[in-house]
């Protein structure tokens, strides 16, 4: 057997469109600098106030804090003073020129509060039109003092309001305009003599090259500062679906014994009745065969939350009534908890015991674990209407010992998913001597008045 490759001609277009990646490279770079420093290079973009909680806005008065949101305008703005009075001290003759060179060192500092890549041009232009009117008699070359001040100031400016790309690409096309400046105003003798060229790419690179690293350190923490916040909402809603997970577990033995009884009953009602008639005889197989079929959803919905490594309890789940044995194990744990019970102890629907334990557990274990060594105190309080729950921890003796754990806030999320779903109410939060305390109340409707009774 021959195998034979079939290759589809390339059309001689396409094959003249194919460039080398060398050349590709070179069109990205063009691309970038005219994304950078050409596209709307004049556009009208106002340099804002500090965020609240910045460096210049996050202590002293109110009145200082208001006007620190306006401290990068007030250091550009004495940049610009600075270059006006070092050109003021340098080339002031007198006259137009004098005042001109002043007003070319200062403009484009200024211009960068609004349009900053423009302020890049214009520091090269004005820098242009100083030197042609200087027509040598500084002996500088090609920036004057004023506007060697002013342009370093402009790149820097420009460079911590924009990318870090731009910044290389102005050091480029400064160190381009330097070489070609010097050469058309430099009317010396000795090529070189007074050249400023060298200090100001020297400077200018030490100063872009920090402001790129202060950039991309910057934007590198809001990055993670966001990664953490997304991870820590997931997370967040991870242990929230865990928690539901773990209370639909638990009310299936609930909700499985009633429908149980509703079924066995059902199926034994008729034979408590002489001679039943036939409708109520299949009324109750309706409600013994909806009662099993029932329970063979339940099953179905628990085997669909349960977790691999979960194993259904031997046990029935516990109520009020088993608070001695979890309260006497938490005080062999090393915790002092007392407990106090007002009002007449009745029997509450099974799935308010239950969550009415587990809430009173969790509150010990966050107890044990975030303020080892500090006594418990738990009330619980038969009410008109309702349960409520008072669990109080004092303030641990030793705070400074204790270790952050790693679990902090589920089991909060926990009880605040068993009451919400008992239509209660709780609230959670530190007491002024330095305690927790969590508050509950379960509501509990009261039962219906069988027909018959006075």
């Amino acid at each position: 057997m021959t195998d034979t490759t079939h290759t589809q001609p390339i059309p001689q277009g396409r094959a003249a469109r194919q460039r080398s990646p060398e050349f590709r490279f070179a069109a990205d770079a063009l691309g970038g600098l005219r994304q950078d420093l050409f596209h709307r290079a004049f556009a009208y973009r106002p340099l804002p106030p500090t965020e609240p909680g910045g460096r210049f806005t996050r202590s002293g008065s109110e009145r200082m804090r208001e006007y620190g949101a306006w401290a990068p305008h007030v250091a550009v703005a004495a940049l610009a003073g600075l270059s006006m009075f070092v050109a003021l001290m340098s080339t002031w003759t007198g006259g137009l020129f004098g005042l001109l060179c002043v007003l070319l060192a200062g403009a484009p500092v200024l211009l960068t509060l609004v349009r900053p890549v423009g302020a890049f041009w214009v520091s090269l232009a004005a820098n242009t039109v100083t030197l042609f009117l200087d027509g040598g008699s500084s002996g500088e070359s090609p920036w004057l003092p004023g506007g060697f001040l002013a342009h370093l100031a402009v790149v820097t400016v420009v460079a911590m309001r924009t990318r870090p790309r731009t910044a290389a690409w102005m050091w480029l096309l400064t160190a381009v305009y330097g070489f070609f400046a010097y050469g058309l105003f430099d009317w010396s003798d000795d090529f070189g003599h007074g050249s400023d060229l060298g200090p100001m790419l020297f400077l200018a690179g030490v100063t872009l090259l920090t402001v790129a690293i202060r950039q991309t350190l910057r934007q590198a923490r809001r990055e993670v500062s966001v990664h953490q916040h997304v991870t820590a909402h997931e997370r967040s809603r991870r242990t929230l679906l865990e928690e539901r997970t773990t209370i639909a577990r638990e009310l299936h033995d609930v909700v499985a014994h009633h429908m149980s009884v509703v079924a066995i009953q059902a199926e034994a009602a008729p034979y408590r009745v002489e001679n039943p008639p036939p409708e109520l005889e299949k009324a109750f197989a309706t409600i013994r065969e909806n009662a099993v079929a029932a329970l063979t959803e339940l099953r179905r919905v628990l085997g669909v939350v349960r977790a691999q490594d979960y194993e259904a309890p031997d046990a029935p789940q516990p109520t009020l009534a088993d608070l001695d044995a979890l309260l006497a194990n938490v005080r062999e744990a090393g915790l002092d908890v007392t407990r106090t019970v007002t009002g007449a102890v009745r029997e509450l629907p099974q799935g308010v015991e239950l969550s009415a334990y587990r809430i009173v557990q969790e509150a010990l274990s966050n107890t044990l674990r975030h303020a080892p060594g500090a006594d418990a105190r738990v009330e619980i309080g038969y009410v008109l209407g309702g349960l409520g729950l008072r669990v109080v921890n004092g303030a641990p003796p030793a705070p400074g010992l204790i270790k952050p754990s790693p679990g902090a806030g589920h089991g909060i999320t926990g009880m605040r998913e068993r009451v919400s779903m008992l239509n209660g109410e709780m609230t959670a939060s530190p007491t002024a001597e330095g305690g927790y305390e969590v508050a509950v109340f379960l509501p509990v409707p009261a039962a219906a008045p069988i027909e018959g009774e006075a």
